[in-house]
């Protein structure tokens, strides 16, 4: 395994080029990518992650453009598109029956999730590259998303061939927001980066929450306490605003109490302290608005 930076692309590349995988930088977290059109090198993503096969795979193209070769769009997915890409949601539509995409990546549904990351490096290596990339997030699965290449290191460290392209710590720090949009309906799959507020103000719908079936993908192996008011002298704090005593060790998702810069240091923060020694860890309130939704849905789910 290698970190390269970005006058080294051609390398990834090259890489991608010939099957192998490459884990990027995107503006939520890193994606561990693959060719989508060639199903070895997609099998080597469920191999990497120890991904069960009948969980579909997202794939990252350079433009909305370029994806609709794969999908059939609609005027409500035509509305999404101009309103939030390239961005950090993820739609799902009908996957054209001309499509060259591997049946891996939709586990032989009707169904397809396209992805356009708003990150210059993540579109740089897709303009580079005559072939999307089917890109889950790079770590393996249910453990943590990874949000700077160190993390992905640490979470993958076992494939050997894989390369990591630094892009430094994710701007965003928790996943795109997942749509399905294959309907005449707004179906949030994934609550993400992009709230509900934020869709209905700029695409006036009204989009229909579903149970997350996303929802059980990442968790810390502590045991996750919510709203903690008081912490035991074994616990670790994850604290946000000014944090309260008595934690054996205590990181800050913003002492500002600002829920971006909480969502950029969510996941990073999580793995510090699930390798600490702590018995628990004990996680102040988020507000339940905005991004805070996601994260307080993130905390749910690992409970």
């Amino acid at each position: 395994m290698k970190i390269i930076g970005r006058k080294s692309i051609d390398i990834a590349v090259q890489a991608l080029s010939r099957g192998d995988l490459v884990a990027f930088p995107t503006e939520t977290v890193y994606g561990l990518g693959g060719n989508a059109y060639n199903s070895e090198a997609v099998s080597k993503i469920f191999l990497y992650k120890n991904r069960p096969q009948l969980n579909p795979i997202n794939v990252c193209y350079p433009s909305f453009e370029k994806a609709m070769n794969d999908v059939e769009v609609t005027d409500l997915a035509m509305s999404f598109a101009e309103k939030f890409l390239p961005g950090a949601v993820t739609l799902i539509l009908k996957k054209k029956s001309t499509s060259k995409i591997s049946l891996l990546c939709y586990a032989e549904r009707e169904t397809l999730g396209i992805r356009i990351p708003n990150h210059p490096l993540a579109l740089e290596l897709l303009n580079a590259l005559d072939f999307p990339l089917a890109a889950p997030s790079a770590n393996r699965s249910s453990e943590l998303s990874t949000t700077t290449p160190q993390s992905v290191y640490t979470s993958l460290k076992d494939c050997s061939n894989l390369i990591i392209l630094n892009g430094g710590k994710c701007k965003l720090g928790i996943e795109s927001t997942i749509i399905d949009l294959s309907t005449n309906k707004a179906i949030i799959l994934r609550q993400g980066a992009v709230t509900i507020e934020e869709i209905k103000e700029k695409c006036n719908v009204i989009p229909v929450i579903a149970n997350e079936s996303y929802k059980k993908h990442y968790y810390p192996k502590k045991t996750i306490v919510m709203n903690a008011k008081s912490v035991n002298s074994n616990d670790a704090l994850l604290a946000f605003g000014k944090p309260i005593k008595g934690a054996k060790y205590c990181l800050n998702l913003s002492y500002k109490a600002n829920l971006l810069e909480a969502a950029q240091n969510f996941f990073s923060m999580l793995r510090k302290l699930d390798d600490t020694d702590a018995n628990r860890i004990c996680i102040m309130p988020i507000p339940d608005i905005g991004i805070g939704k996601a994260l307080n849905n993130r905390l749910l789910s690992s409970q």
